[in-house]
């Protein structure tokens, strides 16, 4: 894969699926070039009547282009199956949109300055609540002739005031709104002109409320209101939020209720104070809440490898009850878009991290006090979003040879003898990409370390002659993971000749909490002698890759472990440190996480935060480094390459400072297109140069 084949990286989001079971929709979206944008419509596909030992390899049909915006995401069947919801972006903030099921235009039925980010139909499929931020008077553009540079000075008063990807929040929080759904079948409006124009007084407000509906707004205040869901009597809306006294010194969110006459928020997970909830869903009597959540402990800051647990909570208005349905020492079901799906039988679909998989279980609570949790689906893939109705489920799901795509669950999920249901695929939309790239199949391994430790992994070799040039790539976080999902970073790396080798070291998500807190307070200990136990062994198993020929790099966590590396161990003939957490001090007064990530993985007692901080020991790295890092970033904020990067200097290494503007700390995954391509030729041209790929 090159770096301009980016282009045919298609990947899809979440599906959505038709209450009477009969097709799927599905957003999708790829970088195009040409426009320096992401492009992607709507598509539909039938679900056929296919039985359930259906499992043919090919997909039913090709699927249908159902819209032609420049981008439009995130659609949802209205619950009468009559209205398709979807988020419409023509190169600005995204709005809502909607459509007749069965065909028709879209119509953009919301203005917002800033954009919807998310929604939520009625049960009676006539109105939807809006997640939208709402700016202070003056900011953001929203007084004529006041830009950014004249706005009012900004008094901060509390650690938590800013978001990677966003800037400055709470002059601008996510707040909920109700939206009336006009009549699609009426004639649509249209704004006043000329005479008519004059005679209603100029009011240009007036002229705005002719084309789109009036926005009612249910809540205020500076938090962050999100994750919003209707009761099923239409009326209660739940949502999560961070509304208690200490939310600006903790980690802890609640799930709470208003009404729509936005009646004060109220909360719902009072038994449960030291949760973080993610995501809530109403059971279909109402009864019950499923929460998607973290136990954030006593002091509200425990989050370290601290795993997401499925939830079950009473709604009613006496003494708050709260059952967990999976055990978060196992089981992390954060994956996928990390949304809770509900079946037609009232049990919930979650998404779960297991050892670089994305398997899809399903939870349902039952009578007694053991939930029945089982795995529906895993297999050498990563399932990214799920879909169900009418007893159907659509999952979206990538493979090392797909960025994405659909396929339709087959089996009885209930059954005691299913053994897990099997996948009928429905689309194939990475086929473009298999037809012009050379994507190169990872190749799974298992090396165990000097304690016995088993360290799990890939690699990509490179097709021809060896013996290749090795890199070792690591992932950020850290509790993250390498996975059986198509990474176009290794697939460009190995098709330019260079073996890849990537693990999950200890730190890592998916292999349990105690897995992933192993490096709490001790960054840069098992964790690097676990990429390096890896390195080695992959380079023993296989003649094809030339260990006297080495490289390494990481971005975020990948680049401390980086950082880190090349500081004590000078085998690697060049580093790439990225968008790297390298000066742990500086970190905490700038970041947006940095009231609380340092603190909690490498400490307090300056002595041991310097024992774990790559610039401290940055006089000690004799290895040639490209240091990139995005303008914008604020998860680990420009200083920290500059500061990292004007210490090599000092020690003489060979070194240079990549700065992208006005990227923010998602370059690799989701910065502009041509970014995207300008940071692949990069990083090419810096191995060339130091780690080139033998003629032959």
């Amino acid at each position: 894969m090159r770096p301009e084949q980016i282009e045919l990286l298609v990947t899809p989001g979440t599906p959505t699926i038709h209450p009477d079971g009969s097709r799927v929709i599905v957003s999708t979206s790829r970088p195009d070039l040409a426009a320096d944008a992401y492009v992607g419509q709507l598509l539909t596909l039938p679900l056929g009547d296919g039985g359930q030992d259906d499992t043919s390899v090919t997909p039913v049909q090709p699927p249908r282009r159902l819209t032609q915006g420049r981008h439009d995401s995130t659609p949802r069947y209205s619950p009468n199956g009559r209205l398709i919801g979807f988020l419409r972006s023509e190169g600005g903030p995204a709005q809502f949109a909607i459509m007749a099921a069965d065909g028709g235009e879209p119509r953009v039925v919301t203005d917002r300055l800033l954009g919807v980010s998310d929604f939520a139909f009625s049960p009676d499929s006539r109105s939807v609540v809006l997640v939208s931020r709402e700016p202070d008077a003056g900011r953001y553009g929203s007084l004529d002739g006041v830009s950014a540079g004249a706005e009012d000075p900004r008094l901060i008063t509390g650690h938590r005031y800013q978001a990677n990807g966003v800037g400055y929040t709470r002059d601008r929080p996510a707040q909920l709104f109700l939206l009336e759904l006009p009549d699609l079948d009426a004639e649509p409006p249209v704004a006043p002109v000329g005479r008519a124009r004059a005679a209603g007084a100029g009011d240009a407000a007036a002229d705005a409320d002719a084309l789109v509906p009036r926005l009612r707004q249910l809540t205020d205040g500076i938090a962050d209101y999100r994750s919003p869901a209707f009761a099923p009597d239409g009326h209660t809306i739940y949502f999560v939020a961070a509304l208690h006294s200490t939310q600006d010194t903790d980690l802890r969110a609640g799930v709470y209720a208003t009404d729509t006459s936005a009646a004060m928020p109220r909360l719902v997970s009072g038994a449960a104070p030291d949760l973080a909830a993610a995501s809530v869903t109403p059971t279909p009597d109402g009864r019950f809440l499923y929460v998607l959540a973290g136990d954030t402990g006593p002091d509200g800051r425990d989050f370290v490898a601290r795993n997401q647990a499925v939830y079950l909570l009473e709604t009613g208005d006496g003494p708050d009850a709260v059952r967990r349905l999976t055990d978060p020492e196992t089981m992390d079901p954060s994956g996928g878009d990390g949304r809770l799906v509900l079946t037609e039988d009232g049990a919930v679909l979650v998404v779960v991290n297991a050892r670089g998989r994305g398997e899809l279980v399903r939870v349902d609570p039952g009578d007694g006090d053991m939930a029945d949790v089982r795995t529906l689906h895993s297999a050498d893939d990563v399932v990214t979003g799920v879909a169900a109705a009418a007893g159907r489920i659509v999952i979206a799901h990538s493979t090392p040879a797909s960025a994405g795509d659909l396929a339709l669950l087959v089996g009885d999920p209930r059954r005691d003898d299913a053994g897990g249901c099997r996948v009928r695929p429905l689309t194939d939309l990475s086929a473009g990409l298999r037809a012009e790239a050379d994507l190169i199949t990872p190749v799974e391994r298992t090396v165990t370390a000097a304690d016995g430790y088993p360290v799990h992994g890939w690699v990509l070799t490179p097709s021809g002659p060896g013996p290749h040039p090795v890199l070792l790539n690591i992932h950020g976080g850290p509790y993250a993971q390498y996975g059986w999902n198509l990474f176009d970073e290794a697939q460009v790396y190995a098709s330019a000749g260079y073996a890849v080798v990537m693990c999950n070291p200890r730190g890592s998500a998916g292999y349990g909490q105690e897995h992933g807190r192993a490096i709490r307070q001790a960054m840069g200990t098992v964790d690097a002698t676990d990429v390096l136990t890896f390195l080695n062994g992959a380079i023993a198993a296989d003649p094809a890759l030339d260990g006297t020929r080495l490289g390494v790099m990481g971005g975020s966590y990948g680049g401390f472990l980086t950082a880190w590396l090349i500081a004590h161990d000078h085998r690697f003939a060049a580093a790439i440190v990225e968008r790297g957490f390298l000066d742990p001090d500086g970190f905490a007064g700038t970041s947006d996480i940095g009231s609380f990530f340092g603190h909690e993985y490498v400490g307090r007692d300056p002595g041991i935060v310097r024992a774990q901080s790559p610039l401290a020991v940055a006089d000690r790295v004799r290895t040639p480094t490209l240091v990139i890092h995005s303008e914008q970033d604020l998860r680990c904020p420009l200083p920290q390459a500059q500061n990292y990067f004007e210490r090599l200097l000092d020690a003489g290494v060979e070194s240079e400072l990549l700065v992208f503007p006005g990227e923010d700390h998602e370059l690799s995954r989701a910065g502009t297109p041509h970014h995207r391509k300008q940071r692949f030729e990069a990083i090419l041209r810096w191995w060339q140069r130091w780690l080139p790929v033998r003629a032959g």
